[in-house]
Order: C-alpha cells, then sequence, then structure tokens
C-alpha cells in the first residue's frame, strides 16, 4: 500500500473492500465480453484483477460523506437530481443566475443508446434566499440534441449543440428563451465523436469567444458575431489566469497552456518552434485515488493501474480551472483545480514562472486536494464562482468513456458492477474554505455601477463585468475605464481595464503609452500586446526591460514591424532566449533573408544561443524559392569559420532524414551553388554536404532528374478525397491540425511524414488497430497513443488517408476501399495497438497475414 494514502484507508476500510471483492469474484466469473466489435479494442475475453463490488447508488448527502477534502476546506451540495441531471459544464450570468448544460442522453448504455434523443438542455439555477443551494430551477432551452456547452451573455447564452453554436435569448425575461440565433454551423458534427469535438466556449480577456477542440473563434462587437479562424486546442473544458493567458488539458495531460494566442506564430506557417503554443506546464501526471478505480479503458495492460487497482496516471483529464477567487487563501490564487473523473478526484496544481514559460507541481503528494471512493463521482469541469468559491460538476455516471472509445475491458468491467444505471444522477458542489460564508457578487443593473467591479478581488466578477461592459458599448463609460486602466488598485484591475477598453474600441495611443511604464510588468506587457504599430518608437524604449514576459511581448510586436531591425537584435542579444527569437521568425514571414543579412552583421555571441540563425535559415528553405535559397548559401558560405556559420548550415541542412524516409523534393536551383565546393573543402563544414545534397538541384546535376508529376487521380479517387477532406477536419485535425503540421507533445506532423506517405499498409493498420509509442517522425520521438478508429467504414478511411496522402503537396498513392478492407480482414483478431517496429516489419497490403 503506498505510504500516500490515509490510515483510515490503510487498514480497516481497504481489508472491508478487498475482502468484499475477493468474496464478489468468488460468487460470480468476470462475464464475458459481448455485443458489437469495440471501437477501442483491448482483449476480447479480459481477465478482471481487481473487482470490486458493484457500487451502491448514492444519495448527495451519502455521496459527500465519501469526499476527503484538504484540511481547512469544507464541501457544500449546490444542486442535483431531480433539478438537473448529467450536467457537464456551467456559467454565470451578471446576477449570478446559474446556466446548466445537461447531455441527458449521453451513454445511457456501453452502446451509447440515447444519443440521438432531443432530451438534452440548459437549465438556469438561482439561489433564492442567499444560502448557498439553488432552490429555483428553470429549463431555459430545451429538447437539444447532445448539448455540451454554455456561455452566459446578454439576456441569455451561447449554446453549443452540434453542428450549431447558437444563441438562445430571454427577452421577456421569463427566465425561457424565446429567440434564437445561429453563429456557428460547424461547432462540431450532428452524430460525431464527442469526445473530439468543439466544447466549452468561453469568453476570454482577449473579447474573443474561445472554445477547445474547434478551430475558430468569435467575437460579438457591434451586435454581431464575427468569426475567425485559429488552432484548435484542447480537448475538454478551458480557462484562463488573471493575464489572460488560456489553460486546457488533453485526457492523459493535466494542463497545457497557451502563453500566446496561436495568431502569433500563424503569421509564419514555415516556423517550426512553436514552444509558447500548447505548452505543456505539468509533467508530472501520477495521480492517487483514494480507493481502487478498475473501471478505466486500459485497465488491462498492466500499465495503467498499481498493484492495489488505483490509477496510476491521468486518464480522462478534464474541465480545468485557474483559482482566481478571493475567498480561498491567497497561496491558492493562480493554482489549477483539475478534475479526473476516472480517478473521481480533484487535482490541486500550483503554477510558477520560468522565465516567460510557466512551470506546474502537485500542490501536495502522495494525496489529492479532494477525493472520493464512489465510482459514480465524476468530476468533469471545474469553474471559479461569482462567490469566490469553487465549484465542481459531477456528471453523475458510472459510465463516461464514449461507445467510440470503448474497449473490452472496460465494459467487463461495468456490466460487472452495474455502472450502466442510473442515468439520471447529476450534483453540483462548492468547496469553501471551513467558516466561510461566501456571497455571490451580483452587478448593478446600471452601466456605470458595473465599471467598478473591474477592480474587484475575484477574477470571474471582474470578467463578468468586463464581458457586459463590452457588450453594451456604451461610450458614457469609456472615461471611468480609463482611469481604472490608469490607476487601479491592482495590477489585475488595470489589465483588465485595459482589455476591456480594447472591447469597446476605445484604446487610443495616449492610454496604452501610460500603460507601457506601469510599474508592474504583467501590466506593461498587456499593453505591449495591445499597441499600434505606430507606437513603436515607444516600444523600442523597453528593450531593456528586465521582465521576461514584457520581452517576449516586444519580439512579438516588433517582428511584424517593418525598419524595427535594431530593436529586435537587442532583444536576441540582450537574453539569447530561443523563445524570443521565436517571437523575432513569427512576424518576420518573407523577410527572414533580409533580416539575417542585417543579423550577420551584429557581433553578440548571444544571437548563437538563441537559435535565431538556424530558425530563419530553415524558414528561408521552407520558402523554397529557387533565388533566396542561392542567397541564403551564398551568405552561409560568406561567414566565417564558427558557431554561426555552422549554426545557419543547421538550419539550411534541416534534421537528417529518418531510415526510409520518402525523398525531400529539392529546390530546383538556376546553377550549382559555388558554396557546396566550399564546404565541402572545409573539415568542419563538409559533413554538411552529404544533408545539403537532396535539398537542392539544378540543371546538370548528376543524377538529377526533374520530378514526374503524380499521377492524377480518378474520378472515383478525387471523390474519396473530397469525402476524406470533411472527416480529416471532424476527427483528426484537431489534433494533427489543417495543415498537417501536427501538435507539440501531443500529436506528430503528418505533413511529409514516413509513416503517412510510405507503404499505404501503414497508415492503414494505425487506423484499424491503432498505435502505441514510442514513434519517431522527422527526427523527433513521440511517446504516444494513436487510438483505432475501427468504427469507421472502408470507405470512410481509405478517403481519409488519400486526402493525407495527396494533400500539401504530398504525391503518396491514393487508398482503394478494398485495401482498408484487405488489411481489416487480415487482422481482424488483433486488439493490441501496433509499435513502430511491427510496421516497419510488416509485410506489404498484398502479402498481408494475420500476426
Amino acid at each position: 500500500m503506498p505510504p500516500s494514502f490515509p490510515p483510515a484507508f490503510r487498514t480497516g476500510f481497504f481489508v472491508s473492500i478487498l475482502a468484499a471483492s475477493i468474496a464478489h469474484a468468488a460468487e460470480t466469473p468476470p462475464a464475458p465480453a459481448s455485443g458489437p466489435r469495440r471501437a477501442g479494442g483491448g482483449p476480447e475475453n479480459p481477465e478482471l484483477r481487481f473487482r470490486p463490488p458493484a457500487p451502491p447508488v448514492l444519495s448527495p448527502a451519502e455521496e459527500m460523506k465519501t469526499f476527503k477534502v484538504a484540511p481547512g476546506f469544507k464541501v457544500e451540495l449546490v444542486a442535483s437530481e431531480p433539478m438537473i441531471e448529467t450536467p457537464i459544464s456551467l456559467s454565470w450570468d451578471d446576477q449570478g443566475r446559474m446556466y446548466v448544460c445537461e447531455m441527458r442522453s449521453y451513454m445511457h448504455d456501453v452502446d451509447g443508446a440515447g444519443e440521438t434523443e432531443a432530451i438534452s438542455r440548459i437549465t438556469r439555477l438561482e439561489d433564492t434566499n442567499g444560502d448557498g443551494k439553488m432552490d429555483k430551477a428553470t429549463v431555459f432551452a430545451d429538447k437539444l440534441v447532445m448539448a455540451r456547452g454554455v456561455m452566459a451573455m446578454g439576456d441569455g447564452a451561447l449554446v453549443a449543440e452540434p453542428p450549431n453554436l447558437t444563441y438562445y435569448r430571454d427577452t421577456n425575461g421569463d427566465g425561457v428563451a424565446d429567440k434564437k440565433e445561429i453563429v456557428a454551423k460547424n461547432f462540431g458534427t450532428a452524430g460525431g465523436q464527442p469526445e473530439h469535438m468543439a466544447n466549452s466556449p468561453t469568453w476570454m480577456m482577449d473579447n474573443w469567444i474561445w472554445s477547445s477542440n474547434h478551430g475558430a473563434r468569435y467575437r460579438f462587437q457591434g451586435g454581431a458575431f464575427l468569426a475567425a479562424p485559429t488552432q484548435g486546442s484542447g480537448q475538454w473544458g478551458r480557462t484562463q489566469d488573471d493575464w489572460g493567458r488560456q489553460y486546457f488539458n488533453y485526457n492523459s495531460d493535466f494542463l497545457r497552456c497557451d502563453i500566446v494566442p496561436p495568431e502569433f506564430y500563424a503569421r509564419n506557417p514555415r516556423l517550426a518552434e512553436r514552444t509558447a503554443n500548447n505548452f505543456k506546464v505539468m509533467n508530472d501526471q501520477t495521480v492517487w485515488p483514494a480507493g481502487p478505480t478498475p473501471g478505466v479503458n486500459r485497465g488491462y495492460d498492466g500499465k495503467t493501474l498499481r498493484d492495489d487497482g488505483t490509477l496510476k496516471t491521468c486518464t480522462a483529464t478534464c474541465g480545468a480551472t485557474i483559482y482566481r477567487g478571493d475567498l480561498f487563501p491567497a497561496e491558492y490564487r493562480g493554482n489549477a483545480f483539475i478534475p479526473e473523473p476516472s480517478g473521481n478526484l480533484v487535482k490541486r496544481v500550483v503554477i510558477g514562472e520560468n522565465g516567460a514559460l510557466l512551470t506546474g507541481k502537485n500542490a501536495a503528494e502522495g494525496t489529492e486536494f479532494l477525493t472520493s471512493t464512489d465510482e459514480r463521482f465524476r468530476p468533469v469541469n471545474a469553474y471559479t464562482g461569482p462567490d469566490g468559491a469553487l465549484y465542481i460538476v459531477d456528471i453523475g455516471r458510472g459510465v463516461i468513456q464514449h461507445k467510440g472509445f470503448l474497449t473490452y475491458y472496460l465494459v467487463a468491467n461495468i456490466k460487472d458492477r452495474k455502472l450502466e444505471t442510473p442515468v439520471n444522477l447529476g450534483r453540483i458542489y462548492r468547496i469553501v474554505p471551513t467558516g466561510a460564508k461566501p456571497t455571490t457578487v451580483k452587478l448593478p443593473h446600471d452601466t456605470a455601477g458595473i465599471v467598478p467591479f473591474l477592480a474587484h478581488a475575484n477574477g470571474e466578477v471582474r470578467d463578468t463585468a468586463q464581458r457586459v461592459l463590452v457588450e453594451r458599448a456604451d461610450k458614457t463609460s469609456v472615461e471611468a475605464v480609463k482611469k481604472i486602466a490608469a490607476s487601479g488598485p491592482t495590477p489585475q484591475a488595470r489589465a483588465q481595464a485595459l482589455w476591456t477598453l480594447e472591447g469597446m474600441s476605445a484604446l487610443t495611443p495616449a492610454v496604452i503609452t501610460t500603460s507601457l511604464h506601469d510599474a508592474d510588468a504583467n501590466v506593461r506587457a498587456a499593453a505591449v500586446r495591445l499597441a499600434d504599430p505606430s507606437l513603436a518608437p515607444e516600444l523600442a524604449k523597453l528593450t531593456t526591460d528586465t521582465h521576461a514576459d514584457v520581452r517576449l511581448q516586444l519580439a512579438f510586436k516588433l517582428s511584424a514591424v517593418p525598419g524595427t531591425e535594431a530593436s529586435l537584435a537587442s532583444l536576441l542579444s540582450g537574453s539569447g532566449d530561443p523563445l524570443i527569437a521565436e517571437a523575432v521568425a513569427s512576424g518576420l514571414a518573407g523577410r527572414e533573408l533580409e533580416f539575417l543579412e542585417f543579423l550577420v552583421k551584429q557581433p553578440s555571441d548571444k544571437l548563437e544561443a538563441s537559435g535565431a540563425f538556424q530558425m530563419l535559415a530553415s524558414c528561408v528553405m521552407k520558402e523554397r524559392r529557387p533565388t533566396r535559397v542561392a542567397k541564403l548559401l551564398a551568405l552561409v558560405a560568406a561567414q566565417p569559420d564558427g558557431p554561426r556559420q555552422l549554426a545557419l548550415l543547421n538550419g539550411v541542412a534541416g534534421k537528417a532524414p529518418a531510415k526510409n524516409a520518402p525523398a525531400p523534393k529539392p529546390v530546383v536551383l538556376a546553377e550549382a551553388p559555388a558554396a557546396f565546393a566550399q564546404f565541402a573543402a572545409n573539415p568542419k563544414t563538409k559533413s554538411f554536404v552529404a544533408r545539403l545534397d537532396p535539398l537542392v538541384a539544378w540543371e546538370g546535376k548528376p543524377g538529377f532528374v526533374p520530378a514526374a508529376k503524380p499521377v492524377a487521380l480518378t474520378k472515383d479517387e478525387q471523390a474519396l478525397f473530397e469525402k476524406g477532406k470533411t472527416t480529416y477536419a471532424t476527427i483528426c485535425g484537431a489534433c494533427h491540425q489543417p495543415n498537417g503540421a501536427g501538435l507539440a507533445g501531443l500529436a506528430p506532423p503528418l505533413l511529409d511524414s514516413e509513416w503517412a506517405l510510405g507503404p499505404a499498409d501503414r497508415p492503414i493498420r494505425i487506423a484499424l488497430q491503432g498505435l502505441t509509442g514510442p514513434i519517431e517522425v522527422e527526427g523527433t520521438k513521440w511517446q504516444l497513443e494513436m487510438p483505432a478508429l475501427p468504427t469507421l467504414s472502408d470507405e470512410d478511411l481509405a478517403g481519409v488517408l488519400t486526402y493525407i496522402r495527396r494533400e500539401w503537396d504530398h504525391s503518396a498513392s491514393p487508398v482503394r476501399p478494398a485495401d482498408v478492407a484487405k488489411v481489416r480482414a487480415a487482422f481482424a483478431g488483433r486488439s493490441n495497438a501496433w509499435t513502430a517496429d511491427e510496421l516497419k516489419k510488416a509485410k506489404p497490403i498484398e502479402q498481408a497475414k494475420a500476426q
């Protein structure tokens, strides 16, 4: 028994559970797998090593007795069935009323019965007597299908009901929506895979409505909604800190952060390094449940569960919040609280700063902030409330894995312990300090009265005040907001006021200039981000700022402004920080070569340490313009021997190609570059020639044959390609990205990948049986779990693989439905995911035999 478990658990409690499990196992053999083929795979007749007895269905009062919360706190019930059922997310309006999204049609059994029923809803809850418990419920929007998100705004709420994001309004004040406006028609897909679908629309500090798992953001301006494309990230839930940095997670990854918006990097699609996007805050994925948790999807693999049956690392993480309230002790502010429903727990993570990057560590080792021994306690979202309390949304289900990924093992566990029912539970709890009496803040109805709440100590209250002021865009409040921006009592208030002015289109150069010299670095950084390019001379004065966040924002901002080369060089040489180099390169699309010509004249040794030379040279090569590549080679050759020339060469040559990788497409130059002979003659650079050789070609180069145009797709193959394009956007794009470039730490690139473009049987096998890491893609090692997609038809899989193999200038062969059918039949009995070594040794489709 790990020492992290509480004494009560280590003694009598655990003994009683273990004894009951043994007796239960003696009475009943493991249930055999049955029903349709399971998309999640795994052994078809799994052994259930850990067999706790079927858990009783607990009332809210009974469930609360199973909780163990950190010392100094208590758990209170806010709402439960029958008032609400299957709650998955919530949002407060400016009067403290809670809009709850109830996904009542989710997983009524292991085969997903009920999914198409229009029984989901949005319910508005109110606490009419101020005791913290909701006592009035009004169905705001009814008869929805698999609704999966809600965000209060205006006189109603945005509701996510795939494929639509809809603005529902209550124009007569009775609490029931009577008008609706469709904001987007591509917010997920009707009947799609809910574990990888758009969710959690959230009004962020930058006045855009962001969502997880969705490639667009929205803005309410002038009474209308605007949309803009963005990089989809996160799986379920979205939150922000006091400075507007956005946090999200993935089921097996506790916490990620966009330290800067994806749009900053998107300015230069040729830049591979994007550290400040999808940044992994938390490396340690360990969890410490209060009791055995055998009902997890891959509990059969020997790696997921400890010897005592407890979950070892997270597998269903979701719905994190950054605590920004004023009720908890000061040391809790800025902490992340992260639900893990498979472990029946909520984790507390302390976030720290490392320059402009972030760190995350467990607040306590061997225990969690909140745990339960009730297997139906399934926390799926956490929020800071307008009363400063921490709110936890408990979906109240035994089954939380969607049918699309259920393994035989988990089905057997669910059946064994009767977890399919009931399907009408659901609770919302709040956690408060012992002895505290929280009071929900309600904003005044008059606009002038709302402005002071931008300086409230609770970030949730400040966010709501900002949203309402921006929605109303009442110009009479502008001067009062400007005063808070200039002299608000806290840095948080001043930063929030700046963003409020931005949302009201009321920012002026004078306001920004004042904030550029604020005593707090976070306010200065916000001002830099909001500054108009015309303020470049004023921004240049901050290049020696001692704070990493300010310098990073300066690098992103100034890199897009021509004529700021000296300031950019100063930022690079002042720190030698690779993150600054990324920021600089992000704004130089199409100007990387010219900046390199300027940069090589600068003397600082820290420039090499920053990686700027390598990054910028790589961008020029990826631009693939012959005249510029030739000029770059000449520039490299003109540099004296030393680290600078080697850095440039590394950027030009790129990583050594992986074994059996497809040959790169060379840039065809007008003539043979003299630089090649110079590099070959120099002992320090001749090793680069072999890497450079396949990247460039010219007329007359020995062995050079102009590339043949790929065979055009037939009419049927083109139809498959078009169908696959839709499938890719729905299922694959959130992780591998619309441009195929992948997401650092989560999904490897498909662009020019040897695994996608090599023998067609490889991607087919990966799609049918999944892939388990490690795997090397373009010289980078990935430790990943790619889920199988066997529920897709042969035609669907052929389409999406054809799309991948012919999009983005790829020229690999298309995939036929018959190819997929052949591999599917050959490996019909295989339940384990493929490894990279197995795929390398695999025979071609024509010779495929069950292994």
